[in-house]
């Protein structure tokens, strides 16, 4: 096949631009009271919906934001935007992928885009199209990401970071105009002192990026920088000590799940006593049966001293279908609009 069939074909697959949610656009209120008198996943969403609201309405409670899964690259990433933007969030912890992936792939000016057809993957790895689910990425734009993040890292002193520090100077950096797309999530929570935390921060075009700096630098004898993900977890414990009341809402599970709610064990281990984690809200598809920790149930958690169980919510449905309604409603209903921010990043400045 010549290289310029190739050139239209992937062209022809990467055609059909995956459009974000935008929360305010739509009143999600009367379905969601709707839901809160059905049954199934349906009370459950709508159950966490009010608890999210009650959190939101709790003037001493910090909500913090976990992210796992490719929610953002199918089309909720302005969701996670506009709740930053509109004080409904005051830490995010997520996956690399969530945030270098999507969001700062994304800030460069690259897109995701809708599957309409999905050949053999053997095809698409020939066209350097890489497929989340029914999602297209193209291969070339991410490794233009991963360049992109070694330069920055170019840039930094060489030093150890935590992940934390890495992705607030990204956001420095979009926000001194190099962004292509302006109000990407970096760079909303670095205007806004919304520190984001990537416990495993190198599974991401991030590791690439910095495999590079590192290896080029070792080559010239250079010194270079490195993640320190202790630092992480260090940091985000001072946030939960700090912030007293706190309250989770999760969409996926796994490292950033996990990693919040071990900050009370954490506490507790260097000698101060933590709150448990006030409310919770757990979004996910994942089964409790195998004893995953991305699927443990949020009274589970109870049992290790993480969450209370007062006000908290599984909700087992697919994230894009549920978040959307949950974020919309939390917007019009308002209990943000008398939030004070904390602005947590400026602990660390």
């Amino acid at each position: 096949m010549s290289e310029g069939i190739n050139a239209n074909r992937k062209a022809e697959l990467l055609s059909s631009v995956v459009e974000h949610v935008d929360i305010t656009s739509y009143d999600a209120r009367p379905i969601i009271d709707s839901m809160k008198k059905m049954s199934f996943s349906s009370r459950d969403t709508g159950r966490a919906a009010e608890i999210f609201n009650t959190m939101l309405g709790d003037k001493n409670c910090s909500v913090w934001l976990t992210l796992a899964g490719s929610t953002s690259a199918g089309g909720c990433m302005h969701v996670y935007r506009d709740m930053v933007k509109y004080g409904m969030v005051d830490a995010i912890v997520a996956t690399g992928a969530s945030i270098i992936d999507m969001d700062f792939f994304e800030a460069l000016g690259f897109k995701h885009y809708q599957a309409l057809e999905i050949p053999d993957d053997e095809t698409l790895r020939s066209l350097y199209i890489d497929r989340i689910y029914d999602t297209y990425i193209d291969e070339e734009e991410l490794q233009s990401t991963d360049h992109t993040i070694r330069e920055i890292a170019d840039s930094f002193a060489p030093k150890a970071y935590s992940s934390r520090a890495f992705i607030a100077e990204m956001g420095r950096w979009l926000a001194a105009g190099n962004a292509k797309k302006e109000g990407s999530l970096i760079q909303t929570c670095y205007e806004h002192n919304v520190p984001i935390f990537c416990p495993a921060f190198t599974d991401s075009s991030a590791g690439f990026g910095l495999v590079k700096h590192q290896v080029e630098n070792m080559k010239a004898g250079k010194p270079y920088l490195t993640i320190d993900s202790v630092a992480d977890f260090r940091e985000l414990t001072d946030i939960k000590i700090a912030a007293g009341t706190t309250g989770l809402f999760m969409v996926g599970g796994g490292v950033p799940k996990n990693f919040a709610q071990d900050t009370v064990v954490c506490a507790e281990i260097l000698g101060i006593e933590a709150e448990m984690h006030a409310y919770a809200v757990q979004i996910t598809v994942a089964d409790v049966r195998d004893g995953a920790c991305s699927s443990s149930t949020l009274k589970e958690a109870c049992s290790w001293g993480k969450v209370s169980v007062a006000l908290e919510q599984m909700v087992f449905a697919e994230a894009s279908t549920v978040v959307p309604l949950i974020a919309s409603d939390a917007y019009h209903r308002g209990a943000w609009r008398d939030r004070t921010r904390p602005g947590w990043a400026k602990l660390f400045a």
